[in-house]
């Protein structure tokens, strides 16, 4: 008797420990909330074709007419690219209201690295300082910040390659996706202006290189947008 009553037991703790895992395996499962998008992005959505790809003149004048944020928003340009680890840099023909900061490597910039701090969008280096830049390589290396010679950040003349990058704006795809993202303008320049930084960019980019463009207000539905192919 003490033995069944010992295999009962037993019996029951093995079914308590398996029920208990699978509530553990529900309660994970459970879905976080969808966080719904409010009216006005709703009343926006509902002007713009989703299955729809607009010449860029329609797509623009979409993009003033849905945004609705009460701030000075921006219009992103957004990319599927051909293949992942694409970059490179453009120069807009109009001004898109944000500049890139780019630092040339120092000691003080060593210091900030060393505490963790990146306060630049491109380091230029001379190739003396590369040597202590190689230790913060898994820091700045996934980011794309590194300098490399392919690039031209690499140089003995840094003040020459920050003027000749002032006026240009880098680009590159996702670290684990081919998607590119880049402001190309306000939402209030013209639209002569936001067109023209569009061309500009897919110039940069290379239309063979694109698979899918959209274009979105800071807040407001994304539209599509056809590219043409070089054939």
């Amino acid at each position: 008797m003490k033995i069944v009553k010992k295999e009962k037991i037993v019996e029951e703790t093995k079914t308590n420990l398996v029920e208990e895992a699978k509530a553990t395996k529900e309660k994970k499962a459970v879905k976080k909330p969808v966080k719904l998008h409010g009216q006005r992005y709703l009343k926006a959505k509902q002007i713009v074709d989703r299955n729809k790809i607009y010449k860029i003149t329609k797509a623009v004048a979409l993009i003033k007419k849905t945004s609705f944020s009460r701030f000075e928003g921006s219009v992103e340009a957004h990319f599927v690219t051909a293949k992942q680890g694409f970059k490179g840099d453009v120069k807009f023909p109009y001004s898109v209201g944000k500049s890139q900061k780019i630092r040339i490597a120092n000691d003080d910039l060593i210091k900030e690295l060393e505490a963790g701090k990146i306060d630049f969008d491109t380091l230029i280096s001379t190739p003396e300082m590369m040597p202590k830049l190689l230790k913060f390589a898994r820091l700045l290396g996934p980011k794309g910040l590194m300098p490399n010679p392919k690039t031209g950040t690499i140089s003995p003349n840094p003040e020459k390659i920050v003027k000749e990058m002032s006026d240009k704006i880098q680009f590159k795809t996702e670290n684990k996706a081919p998607l590119i993202h880049i402001v190309i303008g306000k939402v209030k320049a013209e639209d002569k202006q936001l067109i023209e930084n569009f061309q500009a960019l897919i110039n940069a980019i290379g239309p063979n290189n694109i698979i899918r463009a959209s274009l979105s207000p800071t807040m407001g539905p994304g539209v599509k947008v056809e590219i043409e192919k070089v054939k």
